[in-house]
Formats: structure tokens, C-alpha cells, sequence
């Protein structure tokens, strides 16, 4: 009985040896994303075909010795996943000094139009009737209040602005689920007079909420000082696995980045008119890393 017991017990030994199953597992990764169209489109016709979800496709098909799951939550709580060293990643993010104390950064993952200040056309004369703006100057000198998502970032030039007047009232502050949504919808109704927003995010909320007659957006001086705030980047936890999988997300990056398929997952989000002079850019800048003549 005793030998039956023991020869079972080498049987089975030799098969797993044979079948090492969990040396085998695959090493994983979370991709956090929020609802913040058209960067991830999590239902309708475009699910699926926002930029960011195009480009996390990409990653995930070029890393397969990666498990991929995906999480959706606010941008607070990616913080939060990121601070506690989880596995996790974010396909496109502003770099800020704050954020590199938590996480790794890639290669620059995205060449977007710098953001914009988003106003109702009513209150066009109040912003000083010109189509740009100095965001210092008019939150120095003006009675308004603008909307700001909760560690958000808008750029190094913007964020640096927004945060020295934070506590003066004329920066409000919010945070949950679809904020860019949300937003829009305050300024509709007055609830703000005016809103940070990439162009192309603009245009997708003005035309999902049926108000892009009623809206405008403001070049901001301060962020045409260099292109810096045209760049995003893939976000991934400050620890050895984070370390690890950036320098294979680089390797990807700088094969893809030049792909027609990778180019359009923006590119399809922008107006004609902008066409033109993004693309010499994307070439230029963001695959070169050169500065045009003016």
C-alpha cells in the first residue's frame, strides 16, 4: 500500500516537472482608463475607436508576453493603483514632476494639439474678443471660473497657471466618472464660464451635446511657447516591474509610431483645416524629435 502511495506521488512529480504550468504563467498588466471621450469610446457606433483605446490595441498585440486586462475609474483612483506599485499602465499622460515620483515614463506616446480654452460665443467680448488668449492675465485680472478635473493634467505650462490660482475661487475643482461630459454640460447651462479641453475633445462633447453653435475655443499664449505640451506618454508604475515592461513598451513605440494605423487613431479626430500642418509636425517633432523653421 505504502509503495502504491509513493510511486503515485513520483508519478506525479515527474509530470509536473515535465509540465511546469506556473513557471509558464504570463507576467500581467492593467491598463487604467477613464471615460473620457474621444480618447477611450466605451459604448455606442465609435466603441472601441477612441485614439487612446487604438493605440493600447496596438501595445497589447506587440507584448504578448503579457496578460491584458483593462480597468475603468477616475483618474484619482489610477493615482491611487499607481502609488501602491500595482501593474498597472496608462496609454497617454502629460509628465509632470509630481507624477514621475510614482511613475515611469515611456518614450512620448502621443503628439496631440496643445489644449484650449472652451467658451460660450455669448461671452466672447468678455474674454477680450481675441481667438487667444493669456490664461495668467485674464485669471489675474477677470471674475471667472473655470473647471478643473482632479489630477488632470493640461500641460506643464497650464497646470503651473491653474495651480497658482487654485485657491482664489476662480478655479474649480471636481472629480468622479465622464468629468469631460459633465463639464460641458455646466457650461451650457453658466455653471462655469470657461473650460481646459484638448480641441478634439471639444468637438466630440460640442457635437454629442449638440451645442457646438453655441461654443468656442481659445488659443492659450502661454502654452505656444514650445511643444512640450503636445506630448503624452505611457504611464507606468515606479517599481522594477514598471521599469521592465516601459523599456519594451519604448522598443514598440519606436516601430509603431510611424505606422499609418498608429498616425489616423488621432489623426481621424481632428478638422480638416488642421490637417495638414499636424502632419508636417508629427514628422518633424514627434518622429524626428526636431524643431520646424519657423
Amino acid at each position: 500500500m505504502v509503495s502504491h502511495t509513493i510511486q503515485a506521488v513520483i508519478s506525479f512529480f515527474i509530470i509536473f516537472c515535465l509540465h511546469p504550468v506556473v513557471a509558464d504563467a504570463k507576467d500581467s498588466v492593467t491598463w487604467m482608463e477613464a471615460i473620457a471621450p474621444p480618447f477611450f469610446i466605451h459604448e455606442g457606433e465609435l466603441k472601441g475607436q477612441g485614439y487612446e483605446d487604438v493605440i493600447t490595441d496596438i501595445l497589447k498585440e506587440n507584448l504578448p508576453e503579457y496578460s491584458h486586462d483593462e480597468m475603468t475609474s477616475n483618474i484619482s483612483r489610477h493615482y491611487y493603483n499607481f502609488k501602491q506599485g500595482q501593474k498597472v499602465c496608462n496609454v497617454g499622460l502629460y509628465k509632470t514632476a509630481e507624477r514621475e515620483e510614482f511613475l515611469y515614463f515611456s518614450t512620448p506616446s502621443f503628439f496631440t494639439l496643445p489644449t484650449v480654452l472652451v467658451i460660450k460665443k455669448d461671452k466672447f467680448a468678455d474674454f477680450g474678443g481675441s481667438k487667444t488668449v493669456r490664461l495668467d492675465a485674464l485669471l489675474q485680472n477677470g471674475k471667472i471660473t473655470i473647471g478643473r478635473a482632479t489630477n488632470r493634467s493640461y500641460g506643464k505650462y497650464v497646470d503651473t497657471i491653474l495651480d497658482k490660482y487654485k485657491d482664489q475661487g476662480k478655479i474649480i475643482a471636481f472629480e468622479g466618472e465622464e468629468l469631460s461630459r459633465n463639464f460641458f454640460q455646466m457650461l451650457k447651462l453658466d455653471r462655469l464660464d470657461a473650460l481646459i479641453s484638448l480641441p478634439e475633445e471639444a468637438i466630440y462633447q460640442a457635437e454629442m451635446l449638440d451645442i457646438k453653435d453655441e461654443i468656442m475655443t481659445l488659443t492659450i499664449e502661454e502654452n505656444q511657447v514650445g511643444y512640450e505640451s503636445w506630448f503624452s506618454y505611457v504611464g507606468c508604475s515606479k517599481t522594477e516591474w514598471g521599469k521592465i515592461i516601459i523599456e519594451k513598451i519604448n522598443q514598440v513605440l519606436l516601430v509603431q509610431r510611424p505606422t499609418k494605423r498608429y498616425r489616423e487613431a488621432y489623426e481621424r479626430w481632428l478638422d480638416e483645416s488642421s490637417l495638414e500642418s499636424y502632419r508636417k509636425l508629427y514628422d518633424k517633432v514627434f518622429l524626428q524629435g526636431t524643431t520646424p523653421a519657423e
